[in-house]
């Protein structure tokens, strides 16, 4: 896992996929600070660097799940590495079989996350990944959704936090892993 550099206590890779991260004011709603990680997965190295820290977190984890959208873009990668399948969390009405759903706040509104059928086994231990934790309210209901089907989240990992909405705190017990945190 990269870390500080024991010499500068700086971590060079971590600052410059920091700087690729770009605000985005008013998107989706007025008000809202959208966090636009593409410029992070648009860099090879930065998104090797981000893939392979989020891998190193895994542990001993049956499979990988990732949030719609870009936290499958994260997950796949990082099930790739880690050596473990991946499972997709959806949004409403993109499944043919669903397994159980779950609707949650945001921020902004309501959104539902739906979990495919026969894709978690019972007793299966996941690692959760999504792009950005905010106020938590996505990230809780993915792991209400795979608790429902008998899964046990053993962690989440996120490239970005966003430490001021403490979404975290909406988490309970389930580890929460943030490579970035703003």
């Amino acid at each position: 896992m990269t870390g500080p550099d024991p010499a500068t206590g700086e971590t060079p890779e971590l600052d410059r996929i920091a700087e690729l991260v770009r605000d985005v004011p008013d998107h989706p709603a007025p008000g809202i600070l959208f966090r636009d990680i593409t410029p992070v997965l648009a860099d090879a190295e930065a998104f090797t660097v981000v893939t392979t820290e989020l891998a190193s977190l895994v542990g001993e984890a049956d499979v990988v799940a990732g949030v719609e959208a870009r936290g499958f873009l994260l997950a796949a990668a990082v099930a790739v590495v880690a050596g473990t399948g991946v499972v997709p969390v959806r949004k409403a009405g993109k499944l043919p079989r669903v397994a159980a759903s779950r609707t949650y706040d945001l921020e902004y509104g309501t959104a539902t996350l739906e979990l495919p059928e026969d894709t978690i086994a019972p007793g299966a231990r996941v690692f959760l990944v999504d792009d950005v934790l905010a106020t938590g309210g996505t990230a809780a209901a993915a792991v209400d959704l795979l608790t429902d089907v008998g899964a046990s989240v053993v962690g989440f990992g996120t490239l970005l936090e966003i430490t001021e909405l403490d979404g975290r705190k909406q988490l309970g017990d389930v580890p929460v892993h943030a490579l970035l945190r703003v």
